[in-house]
């Protein structure tokens, strides 16, 4: 096998007495990776330790073969996209960007270019010239996105990305990361929802408390949980219109109308409904503005397999 692209050698982040990251051993190849775990599992600490933002307590992060900590030129392989917002508020989506690129080193006309491509990629083209302070989280979540992968990376660390994006957004990111993954690029991709991390890659790493719990392809485990019937609340500017457009989905067990402007569809086949529901939104006309999961789907997965391993 070629050597990996990312190894992770018995790597320890503690923080006083609290340990953030236990003896992690891991090795990633290029294509996309999912690094599934609940919330406070350790996902985000894990990624600051593989993209060097933090130094390691214990153990290593190898970048095609080379100690991070001992090679900073490394860095500039790296695109990080990180869960909490750090924009430059004043800027323009586009001056943003430019900006960025040339603290890498580009020159002015190849900070253009490659912001715009970006641009382009994120969906981001229409609002590119609007200060950054007027963004939705949507839209704030793609500039984070445009940021991590407009200087071309060989590796991106996207840290929870899809959260506050509408369905037909996430959908759109979805597939820019596969397609990044399609090029050749190592991308890993934190979630604590199962079904986002399966529209990606069938490649996987469970972490919990800190460690990593199982690593492999997610279709040997998705049956664990598919067969508890799922909960979804979505966020509209109609429900009862919606609820009628959604219910004869051959995936949606009921509909309940919790309010004018929010529902719950209760679901037996996850992955579909979910791979259906941008294009039923876009055919039923009713703008969205949200939706979560009420389900959690890892938390079922994590406990059969404490269980099994016991």
């Amino acid at each position: 096998m070629n050597a990996p692209v990312l190894e992770c050698q018995s790597l320890t982040r503690w923080y006083g007495q609290v340990i953030g990251v236990s003896t992690v051993d891991c090795q990633v190849g290029p294509g996309v990776t999912g690094l599934l775990g609940l919330n406070g599992a350790g996902k985000s600490t894990l990624f600051k330790l593989m993209a060097g933002q933090l130094r390691p307590s214990l153990g290593r992060v190898l970048l095609l073969g080379h100690d991070l900590s001992h090679h900073r030129g490394l860095f500039r392989w790296i695109g990080f996209c990180p869960e909490p917002d750090a924009l430059y508020e004043s800027m323009t989506g586009r001056e943003m960007l430019v900006y960025l690129l040339r603290l890498q080193g580009f020159d002015a006309p190849e900070s253009e270019r490659r912001a715009q491509l970006a641009l382009d990629r994120t969906h981001l083209a229409d609002a590119a010239d609007r200060p950054v302070a007027g963004y939705s989280k949507g839209m704030r979540q793609k500039i984070k996105l445009a940021q991590a992968l407009a200087h071309d990376p060989k590796v991106l660390f996207l840290d929870e990305p899809f959260n506050g994006m509408d369905p037909v957004s996430r959908y759109e990111s979805m597939e820019l990361i596969r397609a990044l993954g399609r090029e050749g690029k190592t991308v890993m991709v934190s979630s604590h929802i199962l079904h986002e991390v399966e529209e990606m890659t069938s490649i996987i790493l469970l972490i919990q408390n800190g460690q990593i719990l199982a690593e492999g392809n997610i279709r040997e485990i998705r049956d664990l949980v598919e067969r508890h019937p799922h909960q979804v609340r979505i966020e509209c500017e109609d429900a009862r219109r919606l609820a009628v457009d959604l219910l004869p989905m051959e995936e949606v067990l009921g509909v309940k109308v919790e309010a004018p402007l929010r529902l719950v569809v209760e679901t037996d086949r996850p992955r579909r409904f979910f791979g259906r529901l941008p294009h039923a939104l876009l055919s039923s006309g009713v703008k969205v503005r949200g939706f979560q999961t009420l389900d959690d789907d890892l938390k079922s997965l994590f406990e059969y397999l404490v269980e099994d391993a016991g």
